[in-house]
């Protein structure tokens, strides 16, 4: 069995003893090559779990271990973190006085110039910001300053890239972009990509397995897609895909029996036409969403939402046959 770059073993940081807050009790492991992200909501542990993977962070309980040697935490090493990896926080930590090229080409030593210019080049090419490489970071928008923080972490033969809200201050219109550049000089260069994020298409669209955090538990780890198909719990299924969760009660006024607490689907799990177990909803509301339709839906006083693939099929006040085609009992 292969041996994992990054092995986190009952891993326990508070930060306040008052309050629950940081991580508590958390294993996993990483293998090399992988990209992992971490998701959950603002104050779930996220920032601190990566900080204590790198070695930024005194942990109260646990280890990190580095393909099985401890990682050291800030108190018994002069300079924090841990040496094969390099962390992109959401400030860049950039020059802004120099020029990109520069930037990059601070992490190189000066031993062979050659060399030092040869990989300083071939890592701005492989984030598209070569024809960046005069201009000052002033002059750079989120997105270019962004890849150039990724190109200089990388540059210096990185195993470990850690991530912390990589896209925060990215325009939506460049997250796209900069999530496939990510994922493919992953692919090229070998690197272990450990990312934290609030954002849910982060991880989907990215990672080879995510994390899930909630108040510094980690409730469920796993491949993206079984993630998002087989949530262990509410708290997953509403971060991942905005889940409809009715109660036992109101899941019953549908037709949808429980053994437990909630019926827990996902709006595209909603079939819109006439079957055995379809109900009459009307229609309360529809929201436009670019290639398809969000309609919120009416029954005996539950609501639940349904995607319509076929724009103005269904308008407000009609009445529609629905089946709730699959659902998890959480």
């Amino acid at each position: 069995m292969e041996e994992p770059i990054i092995s986190v073993k009952n891993l326990t940081k508070q930060h306040q003893t008052a309050q629950a807050s940081g991580i508590s009790d958390i294993s996993f492991d990483i293998l090399k090559g992988n990209i992992v992200a971490i998701l959950g909501e603002s104050g779930s542990g996220k920032s601190t779990l990566l900080k204590s993977i790198y070695g930024l962070l005194k942990v109260d309980e646990g280890t990190v271990s580095f393909f099985g040697k401890r990682v050291l935490g800030p108190d018994e090493q002069l300079i924090p973190g841990h040496k094969e990896m390099k962390m992109v926080t959401q400030d860049f930590s950039l020059n802004i006085y120099a020029k990109v090229y520069d930037n990059i080409a601070s992490m190189l030593s000066n031993t062979n110039v050659q060399s030092k210019h040869q990989k300083t080049m071939e890592m701005m090419q492989h984030l598209h910001i070569e024809h960046l490489k005069d201009k000052k970071i002033t002059q750079l928008s989120g997105g270019e300053q962004q890849r150039v923080a990724i190109a200089k972490a990388m540059v210096s033969d990185t195993s470990v890239l850690l991530l912390d809200e990589p896209f925060s201050q990215v325009d939506a219109l460049l997250k796209n972009q900069l999530r496939a550049d990510i994922k493919r000089v992953a692919a090229e260069t070998g690197v272990t990509v450990v990312m934290v994020s609030h954002d849910p298409a982060d991880g989907l669209f990215l990672a080879d397995e995510l994390l899930i955090l909630k108040d510094g538990q980690l409730l469920q780890r796993g491949r993206p897609v079984t993630v998002y198909n087989n949530p262990d719990h509410v708290y997953t299924a509403q971060l991942l895909g905005n889940a409809v969760v009715l109660s036992a009660e109101d899941a019953l006024k549908l037709g949808v029996e429980v053994k437990t607490a909630h019926a827990v689907f996902y709006p595209e799990w909603v079939e819109l036409k006439s079957t055995w177990n379809s109900r009459r909803f009307e229609v309360k509301d529809v929201y436009y969403k670019g290639f398809y339709e969000e309609l919120l839906l009416e029954r005996n006083g539950v609501t639940i939402r349904a995607i319509q693939l076929n724009r103005g099929e269904h308008k407000k006040n009609d009445h529609v046959q629905a089946a709730i085609g699959r659902f998890l009992s959480l």
